[in-house]
């Protein structure tokens, strides 16, 4: 397969060795506890761009948090990407610290807000994480998020919130960041949110993304039922494609559930749908979007779309606007 691109760069020839540095911690005024990061880098290479990873919730005590997602943080820094995983507050790792900060139990503000303090604080990660100084390009920075980070996504990638305390719209889009990837992530509020968890997370329903302007792929399974927020089916979890304004594009995953095939952590008993084949996929195709979205002109999302979602065994369908 050809990934050429206008920077030189093949985000899909073979891997490199990944260094994982854990945890840096950085200390923010007013926040309960330090935010902790997890950092993976490939060995080699200089010019290096930046994902910034949301991780979900989940019944997992650790993988939500700087611990997990092991599968896609490790694929991305293979293949020349500095991966930086916070531990947002809503992790069941800070649960018996955090309880009753203001703020519990969705942070929704907060775990924004964390993908801000890393970047405000890069050059300090940059000097912290051993043989990385030097080798990040600050102007290249792009986020992704999985369930409840695709709604932290959602927000800094420009969608309003309607401040459930205040009720005025509250923005956080985080300009630095020139892209982002929402991974099975929540839909619509309104009527279709009448779901047994709608009550217990309100929240959800809150966001407008008719001002999610940023560029965004959009990933949902066609076998990811959100029955317990809404009876809409698998195709609430296209509604920050269909809802938000272009450019962005949705990848339709065939026979996935929401773990995606696995994406939280490698062998994660939780996982309903497992397929190490998926998760490469899934892998891959995000790794591509991005670099193309952050060298115009590169083909390698359009190579690894021909490759991974056409012919017999594809594993998903693409559409534009």
């Amino acid at each position: 397969m050809s990934t050429s691109s206008a920077s030189g760069v093949d985000v899909l020839s073979t891997p490199v060795p990944v260094l994982s540095f854990s945890p840096v911690v950085l200390s923010v005024p007013g926040r309960p506890v330090d935010l902790e990061v997890r950092v993976s880098v490939p060995a080699t290479g200089t010019g290096l761009p930046v994902i910034l990873l949301s991780h979900g919730h989940g019944p997992s005590n650790n993988l939500s948090s700087l611990n997990g997602y092991a599968p896609l943080a490790n694929f991305w820094a293979a293949h020349g990407f500095v991966v930086i995983q916070p531990t947002h507050l809503t992790s069941r790792t800070l649960s018996h610290l955090v309880a009753d900060a203001p703020g519990a139990p969705d942070f929704w503000r907060s775990r924004a807000e964390d993908m801000t303090h890393v970047l405000d604080r890069l050059d300090v990660i940059e000097h912290t994480v051993p043989q990385l100084e030097g080798r990040i390009d600050h102007t290249k920075v792009t986020l992704v998020g999985h369930s409840l980070g695709g709604f932290t996504a959602a927000l800094l990638l420009g969608a309003g919130l309607k401040d459930p305390d205040t009720g005025k719209v509250v923005h956080l889009a985080e300009p630095r960041i020139k892209a982002g990837v929402l991974l099975a992530a929540p839909g619509r509020g309104g009527d279709v949110l009448n779901g047994p968890m709608a009550e217990q997370w309100p929240i959800i329903g809150a966001v407008d993304f008719s001002t999610m302007t940023a560029p965004a792929l959009v990933v949902a399974g066609d076998k990811d039922d959100p029955r317990h927020f809404t009876d809409m089916g698998p195709d609430w979890h296209a509604d920050p494609y269909t809802l938000a304004p272009a450019p962005k594009t949705l990848l339709t995953l065939f026979d996935a559930e929401h773990g995606l095939g696995g994406i939280a952590g490698y062998d994660a008993a939780e996982t309903t749908d497992e397929s190490p084949e998926r998760v490469a996929a899934l892998a891959r195709l995000t790794a591509a979007y991005l670099h193309t979205q952050l060298h115009p002109g590169a083909t390698t999302w359009q190579d690894a779309c021909e490759s991974l979602t056409t012919g017999p065994n594809s594993a998903g369908h693409v559409e534009h606007k």
